[in-house]
């Protein structure tokens, strides 16, 4: 057991850090896993070598694909590309069908743009729409909240859901695959959340002028930084499924290079350059647009390393054996990781911390729960992004930034989002459970 009281001392460490001392999380989790080596009796070689190859090892496989990433969603934010596609889809649905229109705008935009950037892009528009149609504010903003969190936990490319995935060794084609699935069915409960349950409470409009660039990239521009990468990378995992078996060709053997993940989202950097009027300094230079890039990726990158550290100090010290020995015959599979990312979502507030230390923890684990499979590892990535929803209160920066937009107290903001993402959370959770019944 004395594994099993190193890791809840070094997690205990990680929240008491975070929320009373407000460490950042990178140094928060170093220093964790360094304290959960020492408990655990590791030698000092062994620790230092978890330190250097957990950090290098993860960042090999994720470090550019996070940055780049970031970068596009960036250009998207800039250029006035994202404000064009959530235009086009708010115009497409119609604004009868006001809570639909920002449920899955805020999913199709959280994709490639931070959650909190693509808030503050629609909530001008969420404001205008409802005051026309007429409808309650609360819910509207709860159906543009909730298809926010759905694609920010659970559909790379983004960053939390990536990080998951390349330290689980999950195929990024396939949780992309499952994940616009499972997040999009999951929308569903959460659209009733918002027409049933939050439309019934009272939030004023406090109307204010909409800015929009004067002028604007087209749609098919917008789109396509988007949508290339994400085809490439679909179609590189579906060609190397083992039941497909594809003769080598030139055809082959290009897809097999630009679907490679970190190839994939380079392409859609360069295909997002075709979005600003002018390439000049303002968009490469240290201060331009790509230097915004780097500053807003590099915190994630390096949590997502220091995980990365705590995974291999949790591998090196031997306690998937532990894992194996003590729960064997319980069946937790697909629950603890799900459960550890909820907790540790509830207690520090960040869903990429949560989907980070998560991941990292129950890699070593993978082969004792019986998640070492690779459809398995897929729904693993889901359920700890499922979990990592659950549930978004005052220690979520997102939370103060809602309420903060939207007039709304704290009463109301638990109302509207704590409990929207209660519903979320345990929605997903539930089909992916229905889903592993089905196909495994």
């Amino acid at each position: 057991m004395t594994y099993l009281i190193a890791l809840v001392l070094s997690l205990a460490l990680l929240i008491i850090g975070i929320i009373k001392f407000k460490v950042h999380p990178f140094f928060v989790l170093l220093f964790s896993a360094i304290v959960y080596g020492f408990l655990t009796g590791m030698d000092i070689e062994a620790i230092i070598s978890s330190i250097n190859n957990g950090f290098g090892d993860i960042m090999g496989k994720i470090g550019l694909i996070i940055l780049f990433g970031v970068t596009i969603g960036k250009v998207l934010e800039k250029s006035g590309g994202a404000f064009v596609i959530a235009s086009k889809i708010l115009q497409l649905i119609g604004a009868k069908s006001i809570h639909l229109a920002m449920l899955l705008t805020g999913y199709i935009l959280s994709i490639p743009v931070f959650a909190d950037s693509a808030l503050l892009i629609m909530n001008p528009l969420n404001k205008v729409l409802s005051s026309k149609a007429g409808v309650s504010f609360a819910g509207t903003t709860a159906a543009l909240a909730l298809g926010l969190t759905a694609s920010h936990t659970m559909v790379p490319p983004t960053p939390g859901p990536i990080a998951a995935a390349g330290i689980l060794g999950a195929d990024l084609g396939s949780v992309m695959i499952w994940g616009l699935l499972i997040s999009s069915i999951s929308l569903i409960a959460c659209y009733f959340f918002a027409t049933k349950f939050a439309s019934r409470i009272h939030v004023p409009i406090i109307l204010e002028e909409v800015t929009t660039q004067q002028e604007q990239p087209a749609l098919w521009k917008s789109l396509l930084a988007i949508v290339i990468p994400i085809v490439l990378i679909i179609f590189k995992s579906v060609m190397d499924y083992p039941e497909f078996t594809f003769k080598p060709s030139l055809f082959k053997t290009i897809i097999s290079f630009l679907g490679t993940p970190v190839i994939a989202l380079l392409v859609g950097v360069l295909l997002s350059l075709v979005l600003p009027k002018k390439l000049d300094e303002k968009i490469f230079s240290a201060t331009g647009w790509f230097g915004e890039s780097l500053r807003e990726a590099a915190p994630i990158i390096f949590i997502t390393g220091a995980g990365g550290i705590f995974g291999k100090m949790l591998q090196n010290s031997g306690i998937a054996d532990t894992i194996t020995s003590e729960f064997t015959g319980m069946e937790l599979g697909l629950f603890l990781p799900f459960l550890l990312a909820a907790c540790l979502k509830t207690t520090q507030g960040s869903s990429t911390v949560a989907l980070v230390t998560t991941a990292s923890i129950i890699a070593p684990l993978m082969p004792a729960l019986g998640l070492n499979d690779p459809f398995m590892a897929t729904m693993t990535v889901l359920s700890i992004g499922a979990g990592a929803s659950v549930v978004s209160h005052v220690n979520d920066s997102f939370f103060w930034v809602l309420t903060q937009l939207t007039g709304m107290n704290v009463k109301q903001g638990y109302q509207v989002q704590s409990a929207g993402t209660f519903v979320l959370g345990g929605t997903a959770m539930t089909i992916i459970t229905i889903i592993v019944k089905i196909m495994h």
